[in-house]
């Protein structure tokens, strides 16, 4: 079945009619495989690669390539970007996302590359412009077309030195944060993680296995390697931002040996119950949706990998109906703090 494009995709593909077809085409974050597909259908034979952060976006844009040898699959690097004159970005939803991979097109792609990066009208700013033009000499907006709109970068700047992963130092926690530009949260502890790890000494000290099931940056990965030394842990995300993170921030932390950080749906992989403590900080937003979805799928899926009795703590924002989802998909849960801003609670896996 052919991919539905979007808005977004369409006002791309619009644009993306004035690249040279003989070029090798990047596209960064195709969401379904439309941009993919209708960038074949104009080029032909022309070699796309794609990169994609979200790994379920990666796995949908391959299923809509099928067999085509033309598209090509690569990590960001600059392998990617080699002799490339022709980008095809949907804006991210955070500026540094934005800014990482403008820094890589002007490092490593061809100094004539065109930039097109769309996206809904009402979710671009102006530091997006400021960001693009950090990068390149010139930066213009198309003309709109249903709502949404494309900003076109030209002319690279000399790059300077590699900034990211970005680090900073957590003096509360004496933990360094690494991030690549869409990592959640950045740089930086935020604020329900930080509140779930003030109950970190009442982890289950038995605990052999451990899971921090959409790691981010790692940070909950490493302080449970601290708090329980004992133990294994597994760093998961589908997010390649993330788990490029969660590795440099192991690393810089010293718990290397100690934590294995996967790019995974979920826990695919992880045999059933087979875990001593899951702990877990859902998102509630899918892009600039706000979408619990996620939170139910992550609580059902550690409830699959919990061994009996095994504990999943997790904190969410306190104004959301989470507390009866998890005792439904996991067991007996008990609040164990709350705040007006945030609950953490704890799960037992039911025999």
């Amino acid at each position: 079945m052919q991919p539905l494009a979007d808005p977004v995709d369409l006002i791309l593909l619009r644009e993306s009619a004035l690249l040279r077809a003989t070029d090798p085409v990047v596209v960064v974050d195709d969401q379904g495989g439309a941009l993919v597909d209708g960038l074949v259908a104009q080029y032909g034979a022309g070699e796309v690669r794609v990169c994609c952060d979200a790994l379920t976006d990666e796995r949908a844009v391959v299923a809509a390539a099928g067999r085509r040898p033309q598209v090509r699959v690569l990590p960001p690097g600059p392998e990617l970007w080699q002799d490339v004159r022709g980008v095809v970005v949907r804006l991210p939803k955070g500026l540094a996302a934005l800014d990482e991979t403008a820094e890589a097109v002007a490092r490593w792609a061809d100094p004539s590359v065109q930039v097109l990066a769309g996206g809904r009208v009402k979710h671009m700013n102006r530091s997006m412009n400021d960001v693009l033009s950090r990068h390149f000499e010139s930066v213009r907006g198309s003309l709109g077309a249903q709502k949404s709109r494309v900003l076109i970068a030209t002319g690279t700047r000399p790059p300077g030195e590699f900034r990211y992963p970005l680090s900073a130092v957590d003096d509360e926690l004496d933990v360094t944060v690494c991030a690549h530009g869409a990592a959640f949260a950045g740089p930086s502890v935020d604020l329900g993680t930080r509140y779930l790890l003030s109950f970190r000494d009442s982890f289950p000290a038995s605990a052999r296995q451990v899971v921090d099931l959409g790691c981010g940056t790692g940070v909950l990965a490493v302080l449970a390697a601290r708090t329980l030394p004992h133990a294994q842990v597994l760093a998961l995300d589908e997010s390649r931002a993330a788990v490029l993170s969660a590795v440099a921030t192991t690393e810089a932390n010293g718990v290397a040996d100690q934590v294995e950080v996967r790019r995974t749906h979920l826990s695919e992989g992880v045999p059933d119950a087979s875990v001593d403590l899951v702990l877990c900080n859902p998102p509630f937003h899918r892009g600039n949706t706000r979408d619990s979805a996620v939170a139910f799928e992550m609580f059902a899926d550690a409830a699959r990998v919990l061994a009996a009795g095994g504990e999943l703590w997790a904190v969410y924002n306190s104004h959301l109906p989470y507390l009866r989802a998890l005792r439904r998909l996991v067991g007996r849960t008990d609040v164990v703090g709350q705040n007006p801003a945030y609950t953490v609670t704890r799960s037992v896996r039911s025999t």
